[in-house]
């Protein structure tokens, strides 16, 4: 019973499970380095794009060396992690808008005559659109979606756990052809040559079955959130002392809210501008290297991409600070210095679990373990005699599950798509119905796995709404992301079946079939 007490205790805490995987990962790669387990496939270069032969082997960490790689990368590899420094830039930019009273007054206004449903609606839209900017949609989307229902009276806990299924689930389900589209584009088409040196792909080529997906998903995400997640979550009073049962619209509040409007839309103004080619002095933000726009958007080059995250953060300090100016919450330099830093009280228990999760990741990329794993599973497609429905399931399964053990999209398909592409090429599918399959799977799962970067924040964010003495466990956090993850596996898997058989357009002028 003693023993029951104390594995209870220590796996009861974030913290304490990450080191238990990290302890676990460390031991099964000097065991599985020990007998030598590796896969052998073709993969294409990320780099040089040439399509080689690829043995991926483990690496152990279960000796001196492994040892003295996690002591010495430990820090840098901190240091470096996005979710950290991302987080703690965009929470300025809250902090201020939040202090300033503007979210309190804005969101009111949002909720105080909504529908609940419509609310979960909207939130969930606006998380599954937002993957054409990246990961940075995690950072400062979970946050607000806390706020937003707070504000609206509700367990903040459901915001969040509604925008991260919406963020997770519609990861690989854009309309607007994102940086990653045009990375996954670039190997489909050289595995696609592979078999059709003449083949050419085309950007416009998933529109029709995204836009019909985005909508859906959100039915679903919603449908979800209301029937079922808001009775598995915790009961939460949200306290009087924060929110007023009448928001009291002033001339003060309605001239901060025009200043602010005003000030924002000037600021976008400059940045559009900035990010449009061809004007004069315009597209200063843009890559003109590449080709593709969304490249020049989002290529590690663009002046868009590197400062992105100050950007966002820009813009919501110029709301919070000129609605704070108009209605007077703000009075002088010094208050506004002070409300720089209002959303960054309190996070230090976020920061260790940032911490102890960059190293988890850290330790399982240099395993090389997941890698193995996703090489393995690309000679199951290799060695198949399935053809059309069953190799459609048979790929479905093994993206979903590829992406637990690696999230990062470009790196699964550097591995997958030399192999997979030939094979439904062979069978008459086309290269297109194969990315998007590839990408309709990794959105089944990418929620549920610890090892997505971007997991931590939304682990982080339930603790810090959590008003109960025991933490939220990761296992408890995976849990609320399993119905949304098992129900739209469901959808997108049976939309897959019924598109390939009906023979409808993906996009403009591409189609399942050959």
């Amino acid at each position: 019973m003693n023993i029951k007490r104390i594995k209870e205790k220590i796996t009861s805490h974030p913290i304490m499970t990450i080191l238990i995987m990290i302890g676990i990962t460390i031991l099964l790669s000097g065991i599985l380095s020990t007998i030598g387990l590796q896969a052998t496939s073709r993969k294409i270069s990320t780099t040089t794009q040439e399509y080689n032969t690829y043995i991926a082997e483990v690496s152990s960490l279960f000796n001196l060396s492994g040892l003295k790689y996690i002591f010495t990368s430990t820090i840098n590899n901190f240091m470096a992690f996005a979710p950290l420094s991302s987080l703690l830039i965009v929470l300025i930019g809250i902090g201020v808008m939040q202090k300033s009273d503007f979210l309190k007054v804005a969101f009111t206004l949002l909720t105080k005559n909504a529908k609940k449903n419509s609310v979960t609606f909207v939130l969930v839209l606006i998380s599954v659109l937002l993957g054409v900017i990246g990961d940075l949609s995690f950072v400062f989307l979970l946050p607000l979606a806390a706020i937003l229902f707070e504000t609206g009276k509700r367990n903040p806990a459901i915001g969040i756990i509604a925008s991260f299924a919406g963020l997770t689930c519609g990861y690989g389900i854009n309309i607007i052809f994102t940086s990653i589209d045009s990375s996954l584009l670039s190997l489909s088409t050289l595995a696609a040559n592979i078999v059709d040196s003449n083949y050419a792909m085309k950007t416009t080529g998933f529109i029709i079955i995204m836009f019909i997906i985005v909508i859906m998903l959100s039915i679903l995400i919603t449908k979800i959130t209301e029937s079922y997640t808001i009775y598995k979550t915790d009961k939460y009073e949200v306290p009087n002392t924060e929110i007023e049962e009448e928001l009291f619209l002033g001339k003060k509040e309605k001239k901060g809210l025009a200043l602010a409007f005003l000030a924002f839309l000037i600021y976008f103004l400059i940045f559009l501008y900035n990010i449009i080619p061809g004007l004069p002095f315009s597209g200063k933000l843009l890559d003109n290297s590449q080709i593709f726009y969304i490249d020049k958007l989002f290529s590690y080059n663009s002046f868009f991409n590197t400062g992105f995250v100050f950007i966002i953060t820009t813009g919501m300090i110029i709301i919070g600070l000129f609605y704070g100016i108009g209605a007077k919450t703000i009075k002088n330099h010094r208050e506004l210095c002070e409300d720089l830093g209002h959303s960054l009280d309190g996070i230090g228990q976020t920061i260790i679990l940032i911490f102890f999760a960059s190293i988890l990741i850290n330790v399982v990329k240099y395993t090389n373990i997941g890698t193995v794993i996703v090489v393995a599973l690309s000679n199951i497609i290799n060695e198949t005699s399935f053809t059309a429905i069953p190799l459609i399931i048979l790929f479905f399964l093994i993206s979903a599950i590829a992406t637990i053990f690696v999230p990062s999209s470009i790196t699964r398909w550097s591995i997958l798509s030399g192999v997979t592409i030939p094979v439904f090429m062979k069978s008459g599918i086309s290269p297109e119905f194969a990315q998007i399959i590839f990408r309709f799977g990794e959105s089944t799962t990418l929620g549920i796995t610890p090892l997505f970067a971007y997991f931590v924040i939304y682990l982080a964010y339930l603790e810090k709404y959590n008003k109960k003495e025991q933490p939220i466990h990761i296992i408890k956090a995976i849990k609320y992301q399993f119905p949304y993850a098992f129900m739209t596996f469901a959808m997108l898997l049976t939309i897959l079946i019924v598109w390939y058989i009906v023979g409808l357009p993906l996009g403009i002028g591409v189609f399942p079939t050959l």
